[in-house]
């Protein structure tokens, strides 16, 4: 039996309740989920007060206290890992905006969404994540593309597996979702 396989299986055991389960997948996928909280946090502004480490052990707390899970492979629990670390972040940047200066938000060109290291980060994550939600309301297997290729790292094909839709559909959502996050994004206060 494979890796994929056995990760598989534990998923299924975790998702039931094992603890030992539980602490198997643990093992098991660290490395990756350290991979990721180090992708998601190389978005964020070089000072960021969460680690990596910190970022993995509060996302699997939130992820294996679930009940009603149903992970259906690897990269399925990947792509929700990767959801609760964004949810994570989101929710630090948005402690520190209300403490800050009122947390006044600003709109910025998305390019600068995508530039690592930048000052603003937490302002350019709360308004993504606000351009994210709208475009779930209306898109949601777009905004679904965009939270596990951009925020997760998976790959177009891992992303149409988990979804059940061929990679040309899942490159064409995202071109989609860029450009609507973009637009989005540059666009004046105000204007519709």
């Amino acid at each position: 039996m494979s890796q994929r396989n056995d990760v598989t299986e534990i998923l299924q055991l975790a998702a039931g309740g094992s603890p030992i389960a539980a602490e198997q997948l643990y093992s098991l996928l660290y490395e990756e989920l350290r991979r990721l909280a180090g992708r998601h946090l190389q978005k964020e502004r070089p000072d960021h007060t969460l680690q990596a480490t910190e970022l993995v052990h509060e996302a699997y707390v939130r992820l294996i206290d679930q009940t009603r899970a149903q992970w259906r492979s690897r990269a399925h629990f990947l792509a929700i890992a990767s959801r609760a670390m964004r949810r994570i972040l989101v929710d630090h940047a948005r402690g520190r905006a209300r403490a800050k200066r009122g947390g006044g938000w600003e709109k910025v060109p998305f390019e600068q969404a995508l530039t690592l290291g930048n000052p603003e980060a937490e302002t350019i994550v709360l308004e993504l994540d606000s351009a994210l939600s709208k475009l779930a309301d209306r898109e949601p297997d777009k905004a679904r593309v965009v939270e596990m290729h951009f925020f997760g790292g998976l790959t177009h094909e891992e992303c149409a597996e988990i979804m059940g839709i061929s990679v040309r559909t899942i490159a064409r959502h995202w071109d989609y979702a860029q450009a609507w996050l973009h637009r989005e994004m540059t666009a004046e206060p105000g204007s519709a």
